[in-house]
């Protein structure tokens, strides 16, 4: 049980170590960073549990779907701050 929580923490760091985020765009950073939590938490749940593979597996796929749902939230929000900023950029209606 014990190395298999060490093997899994050793392939998720040379994961991140080898793909890093510098070229991924928002929405996969949020993604990818949620699912990481996910199957970092759930393996350590499932490690109590006694099977950390398990819940690494499911932690991950539950930190996938948070990731991208946080990504919707964040990317309504922009678009809701840029709508008003242009709104408030354009003059005044002209009066007859």
């Amino acid at each position: 049980m014990n190395g298999s929580i060490r093997t899994l923490g050793a392939v998720v760091l040379a994961g991140a170590l080898l793909t890093g985020c510098a070229g991924m765009t928002p929405t996969e950073q949020r993604v990818l960073s949620g699912g990481a939590i996910g199957a970092g938490g759930g393996a350590v749940l499932g490690a109590i549990g006694g099977d950390a593979a398990l819940g690494a597996i499911l932690g991950g796929a539950a930190g996938l779907a948070g990731g991208y749902l946080w990504d919707q939230h964040k990317q309504a929000e922009a678009d809701a701050y840029y709508r008003g900023y242009n709104d408030g950029r354009r003059p005044p209606p002209r009066r007859r």
